[in-house]
């Protein structure tokens, strides 16, 4: 096995931790649940910061951890990158002495390979700027090409994006997808918003006190949520299509698989399409609606789930998406699986985050 291979038992403060993970070489996983899940000790037992009572954790032939045999490299030996949450740059290094940071040989090359990780990061000018005079996106920027700069054989990310305000998420987001996609390591990133989770990575975990109850990709999971707790959990459902520009202002997204989605979001290329699965409703196939929805997919149910008194819809469109109506509804108009139906939402509704 090339990949990171870790498993893990240990108490923490209100339950035990036990899980197991493997993440192949250029394989991007993200660890997803809710504050508290146990996230952030998967990770802490990765980089070799938290001890597991029981444990095992490697990657390719070589072994970082075994607590059955008393193998425990350190930290530093482990030759894994992480990145914080706050980014945890030096506040008094300027954005390339931060990246040479750690870096060994003459001043001279420490800062041409310092440079030459920002530029690829596309924040080369902003080298011999400090940390307080960076936003949010391009201290992100310059604390992975930090990470980087060490070779790492695999990239923890410990939520990634918390840091940001709303309105610098987005763009950071699609960075962040881009330049993960570039690496041929192992990636394991945790994070607490399923959006974030299904566009960063090609592989969701969902954890609960401790335990993976499920795990697959975005929309596996979103669409057919193994309980309750993961359908309520996996919100946002993500579609993915093309983009092209609209003669009436909007942005036509034609799917993958077929059919179309109108959105008043800009965009052109490839998009992962984000609505909340409170945003549609459900119509019966065949009956004309005089609304002002202008995005109607058609589609069979695939499952029905309760959610407290709640009811999750998963519908194939062809691709997967979920939705929630009440139980009354669910009953009146006979939601089974197999029974063919039409999704509907609002132009203002449908998020693109262009790929």
């Amino acid at each position: 096995m090339s990949g990171l291979v870790l498993a893990a038992e240990t108490p923490l403060r209100e339950f035990a931790l036990d899980v197991e993970l493997t993440i192949d070489t250029g394989e991007r996983l993200a660890l997803a649940g809710p504050s508290g899940a146990g996230k952030t000790s998967v990770l802490r037992i990765a980089a070799g910061l938290l001890r597991p009572r029981r444990g095992r954790v490697a990657l390719g032939g070589e072994t970082w951890l075994d607590t059955g045999t008393g193998v425990e490299v350190a930290t530093e030996g482990r030759r894994c990158a992480v990145v914080f949450q706050d980014y945890a740059l030096f506040p008094r290094l300027s954005a390339w002495r931060n990246v040479a940071y750690g870096m060994r040989g003459p001043r001279r090359e420490r800062r041409k390979r310092a440079l030459d990780l920002l530029e690829r990061f596309e924040v080369a000018a902003l080298a011999d700027a400090g940390p307080a005079s960076l936003s949010g996106g391009e201290r992100q920027r310059v604390a992975l090409a930090r990470a980087l700069a060490a070779e790492p054989r695999a990239l923890l990310l410990d939520e990634p994006l918390s840091a940001l305000d709303p309105a610098s998420r987005r763009n950071a987001l699609r960075e962040l997808h881009s330049l993960l996609t570039e690496l041929k390591i192992p990636v394991l990133l945790v994070t607490h918003a399923f959006d974030e989770a299904a566009l960063l990575a090609g592989q969701i975990a969902v954890i609960d006190r401790g335990r993976i109850v499920q795990s697959g990709g975005a929309a596996e999971i979103s669409a057919r949520p193994a309980s309750s707790f993961v359908a309520d959990f996996a919100g946002a459902v993500v579609l993915h299509g093309e983009a092209t520009a609209a003669p009436d202002g909007l942005t036509v997204v034609r799917l993958c698989g077929g059919g179309e989605l109108r959105s008043v979001d800009a965009a052109t290329g490839s998009v992962a399409v984000s609505v909340f699965p409170w945003e549609i409703s459900l119509q019966p196939h065949g009956i004309e609606s005089k609304d002002s929805m202008l995005n109607r997919l058609s589609g069979q149910v695939d499952s029905v789930t309760a959610v407290g008194n709640r009811v999750r819809v998963a519908v194939s469109v062809p691709q997967p998406l979920s939705t929630e109506v009440t139980a009354q509804s669910a009953e009146a108009m006979g939601l089974r699986p197999g029974t063919r139906v039409v999704a509907a939402w609002k132009a203002t509704a449908t998020k693109l985050i262009p790929l």
